[in-house]
């Protein structure tokens, strides 16, 4: 009796193990065949857009995309230009659709919209760094978010901020002295560390002493994380975690994101960046420099006094200059959307579910409202100059009900630094832009560096 049923349970148990894999085998395929038909039937609505040639079925354009992110971004960049003429362009990654916008009309339509508010589903890669926050979230989490933080940014809060930004621009100055009418350096990992200890002690508190520690464990995490979020999201068969976290990269992520998660859930600087482009180009364009160079001596004579709120103010050629700077160095080199119900961009039905990539670098560079584009010229922020502008023909910081919450603080930090810093030295930059080796990742990042020198500022020689 004991042998019988130990025969009829291990038949049971063989049948129960066969049952429960075709069970799973049949549900696998079934996902399978209804992600097929959604793409078919996604395939078959979006195929009078303008697309570029070469997809293949179920992988559309993802072996055409380059791995790299400075390479990627070329490609992408490449393609805003030869399609300029066109109002939109599809690539397909994988199954899913992205309608890549650098028209400043079709962008408003998205921006614009207080519907069209959610982050394409490829910000995911992002949550288990920032978390479920107003980067991240969507719909009415992302409301109350936003309505919770606004409060944060108010003008009179802002005020209390200004000292943290002086102090640590100061700390800069001293960690610069260093490289007077020396040779050529680079500045991009100074402007990181000090813009990372204003954020830390602006939004958190805590004085890290990043600039203390210029081998900053931390600083090192977020770059590595950036870069492997970056390649992840380019590549349709690392979006399975199971997969992903058996490569050395999904490895090496995991070992960064720890470092990250003991310290902080914050992430990555556009002020940084957008500080070092704009001395890049004042290096680059000395007349434009003497004008920033007049106006200081204009607000602070020879005064080294911390800036006040009434000073940054008064500074309105240099905002001009950031704003430049920002149009042809946009801190985040584009973004993305998920379309969340259909909608109609320059005649063409976008479906729901698709995904929206803006390119505000490509954008910015539009002649019709940018005439010799790739030319820095603050000027063109002058009021008078940008009257009847389109007004999403630029959007460094976004645009619309979803726009950047800490415009106004990155502004004044960046006019804290960039000032402290030229009323001390005169910078000069030698490098081509082609010789930056942009790369589009989670922020525009000069590959290469920022290479300056500096001088001292209101010498004879200077």
């Amino acid at each position: 009796m004991v042998l019988w049923l130990l025969s009829v349970g291990q038949k049971l148990l063989l049948w129960g193990v066969l049952g429960a894999v075709s069970l799973a085998g049949a549900t696998l395929t079934l996902n399978l065949l209804q992600s097929v038909a959604r793409y078919a039937w996604k395939w078959q609505q979006l195929r009078s857009l303008p697309t570029l040639e070469g997809a293949y079925p179920l992988l559309g354009h993802s072996l055409m995309i380059k791995p790299d992110a400075r390479d990627f971004f070329q490609q992408l960049i490449r393609y805003t230009e030869e399609y300029r003429h066109l109002p939109l362009l599809t690539l397909w990654l994988g199954t899913i659709p992205l309608v890549v916008l650098y028209n400043a009309e079709n962008v408003e339509v998205i921006l614009s919209s207080s519907k069209q508010i959610d982050k394409s589903s490829m910000y995911k890669f992002l949550e288990p760094w920032l978390g479920l926050g107003l980067l991240t979230s969507t719909g009415n989490k992302w409301r109350s978010r936003r309505k919770m933080l606004t409060p944060t940014f108010h003008f009179t809060i802002l005020e209390d901020f200004l000292d943290v930004m002086n102090e640590q621009a100061t700390i800069l100055v001293t960690k610069l002295e260093k490289h007077v009418n020396q040779e050529a350096f680079n500045c991009f990992f100074y402007i990181t560390l000090c813009a990372l200890d204003i954020i830390c002690e602006t939004a958190m508190g805590k004085n890290i002493g990043a600039q203390s520690n210029d081998d900053s464990e931390y600083v090192r995490a977020v770059y590595r994380v950036s870069d492997s979020i970056h390649r992840r999201m380019k590549a349709p068969w690392l979006w399975f975690d199971f997969l992903y976290f058996m490569f050395k990269d999904g490895q090496e992520y995991r070992k960064s994101l720890k470092i990250l998660h003991n310290f902080t859930s914050n992430g990555h600087d556009t002020t940084a960046a957008a500080i070092n482009s704009s001395l890049y180009l004042l290096g680059f364009y000395p007349e434009v420099q003497k004008k920033v160079d007049n106006e200081l001596d204009e607000v602070f004579g020879k005064s080294d006094r911390p800036a006040t709120l009434e000073d940054l103010k008064k500074l309105k050629y240099l905002e001009c200059v950031i704003k430049e700077s920002l149009r042809l160095f946009p801190s985040v080199p584009f973004f993305a959307r998920s379309i969340n119900e259909d909608c109609e961009i320059a005649g063409h039905k976008i479906v729901k579910d698709s995904q929206v990539i803006i390119v505000p670098y490509a954008l910015h560079r539009d002649p019709r409202y940018f005439p010799n584009p790739e030319e820095f010229r603050p000027e063109r922020f002058f009021p008078e100059n940008s009257k009847g502008r389109h007004s999403y023909a630029y959007v460094p910081f976004s645009a619309g009900p979803r726009n950047c919450i800490g415009q106004k603080f990155a502004i004044m930090e960046e006019k804290t630094i960039l000032s402290c810093i030229l009323r001390h030295f005169w910078v000069e930059s030698n490098q081509k832009r082609e010789e930056l080796g942009l790369a589009g990742e989670l922020i525009l990042r000069p590959t290469n560096g920022i290479w300056i020198k500096l001088k001292r500022r209101n010498t004879d020689e200077s």
